[in-house]
């Protein structure tokens, strides 16, 4: 019998590694990546502006109207673009909706209570638990400078979270926790979306329903229940940042499954830190939050961390052609 064929080590684009190196970013994949860095950067703030500037005390209300919204666009573009897909592996895709709510729900819930600087320098960290997962549950090999990327990525998250003036310790916990189920929530997405070949619009049809009620219920018991005159207090120009934070998130669950389907799991959350810079320059701007020296040393080594990642060939080509590192001739 032939032995099996080694798990295949994965390059920061998604390609197996040992065959031809990839081809530069296409102007397809790189226009979804700018829309994905946007989309998120723009729903962040305003989440962030709609809990600390309206008040707003109902985030998992708000999560379940994220879903919501993508029921009411997913379905009516699925029905134009065709007849709707073959029958799916309901497990998995009911699975996925449990582990996306709860990261969605604990993401808002700390976000209520932090600054965005620190929610996003939380989030920083998870990379590497995505590392972890793609390598237990998908069996995928990375470059070793990949796995050396995630100790400055880390530092600089942690860099970033001690410059911040006000830590609430609960806030950080539902953020941590967040992070933990995000990087399970990519592999279980990319799994569905590379494997069992479903696109991103089906996926987000399949998935925004099931979401939709789970949310919805734990909104009703756990928030709008006890105090529901509260949510009839508000004003329009509240319902217009809600109805503006639905229509991005239905932009960005769009466009980070485009670029699951064409990258990785892992290459998502390191990209992801890119929005570090913008987040933070947006919480000073718009809330007034404070960045220490120690936080401008956090994002650059984030970003450094993220150099490496992305590049680890083309550091071990320079570290190899280093004068002193080539090899040694004999007499």
């Amino acid at each position: 019998m032939a032995p099996a064929p080694p798990p295949r080590r994965e390059s920061a684009g998604g390609s197996d590694a040992g065959g031809r190196p990839p081809p530069g970013p296409s102007l397809p994949l790189t226009l979804t990546v700018l829309a994905w860095l946007g989309t998120g950067t723009t729903m962040a703030g305003l989440n962030k502006w709609i809990f600390a500037t309206h008040g707003f005390r109902y985030p998992l209300l708000l999560s379940s109207l994220h879903m919501l919204s993508g029921v009411a666009v997913g379905y009516p573009l699925g029905w134009a673009r065709g007849p709707p897909p073959a029958p799916r592996p309901r497990a998995r895709i009911y699975l996925l909706s449990l582990t996306f709510c709860t990261s969605v729900a604990l993401g808002n819930l700390g976000l209520s209570y932090v600054q965005l600087d620190v929610a996003q320098a939380v989030a920083t960290t998870t990379p590497l638990v995505t590392l972890l997962l793609s390598g237990l549950l998908g069996g995928r090999r990375h470059h070793p400078l990949q796995y050396a990327a995630m100790g400055p990525v880390c530092a600089g998250a942690a860099c970033s979270i001690a410059g911040g003036l006000r830590i609430y310790q609960p806030g950080c916990g539902f953020l941590l926790a967040a992070a933990v189920l995000r990087a399970l929530k990519s592999v279980q997405q990319s799994l569905l979306l590379q494997e069992d070949r479903l696109d991103a619009l089906s996926l987000l049809c399949l998935t925004s329903l099931p979401s939709f009620c789970l949310l919805f219920g734990a909104a009703v018991a756990l928030e709008v229940g006890p105090s529901w005159e509260g949510v009839l207090r508000y004003d329009g120009t509240l319902w217009a940042c809600v109805l503006l934070s639905c229509l991005g998130s239905v932009l960005y669950n769009l466009a980070t499954f485009c670029v699951l389907s064409l990258t990785s799991a892992l290459t998502v959350h390191v990209l992801g830190n890119v929005t570090a810079v913008g987040n933070l320059l947006l919480s000073r701007l718009l809330f007034g939050s404070h960045l220490s020296g120690l936080s401008y040393l956090g994002i650059g080594l984030m970003l450094a961390g993220m150099f490496m990642y992305h590049q680890p060939d083309l550091i071990a080509a320079r570290w190899a052609a280093w004068p002193g590192r080539g090899t040694p001739r004999r007499e």
